[in-house]
């Protein structure tokens, strides 16, 4: 079985955490979040110290270490933040910020026109790069495999849009 639910979350100054029957707030320098917890997990906070017991069914311990694992990447997103960063890769590839929308250029016929979700803010510092953040990983990761699947990199030339950390293995090229 897990035990990812007995580790204790330390909160770090500045954050703070609310408990109103199912809901919890997390609020810190970075902004607020919510999350709904199940009757099933019981959420307790002494000293700055968040505690995750779950009842004695099997099922309520892996949720228990679902819910530790989200309300440990809430603290984290409202105290540090989430950052993706994705590169352009191949000639004429670009990104500039318009407002509140992503143009990109990615080779096709068309630019492509990107809304940004609220809660997550998008940077364009150079034009073959898109960094994406935001307090909400799970919105932070969708937004930028959006991004990343309008030209997911291809393995012969490696073009197309890839993750910063991101690794291409390359194909050779059929031959003769």
């Amino acid at each position: 079985m897990s035990r990812i639910a007995n580790l204790p979350i330390k909160l770090p100054n500045g954050v703070s955490v609310e408990q109103s029957d199912s809901e919890i707030k997390i609020k810190g320098p970075k902004g607020e979040l919510q999350l709904t917890c199940p009757e099933a997990v019981i959420v307790t906070v002494e000293d700055g110290v968040v505690r995750v017991k779950a009842t004695e069914n099997a099922k309520n311990v892996a949720l228990a270490g679902t819910i530790r694992a989200l309300l440990g990447n809430h603290v984290h997103g409202v105290s540090e933040g989430f950052v993706r960063a994705l590169e352009l890769v191949g000639v004429g590839y670009r990104a500039q910020m318009q407002g509140a929308k992503l143009n990109l250029t990615l080779g096709y016929s068309h630019p492509i026109d990107f809304d940004i979700p609220e809660g997550v803010t998008v940077e364009t510092p150079t034009p073959t790069e898109v960094v994406v953040k935001g307090t909400d990983r799970q919105k932070v990761g969708q937004v930028a495999a959006n991004i990343r699947a309008f030209r997911p990199p291809e393995p012969y030339k490696g073009k197309g849009v890839k993750y910063k950390d991101e690794r291409i293995v390359r194909k050779e090229a059929k031959k003769k």
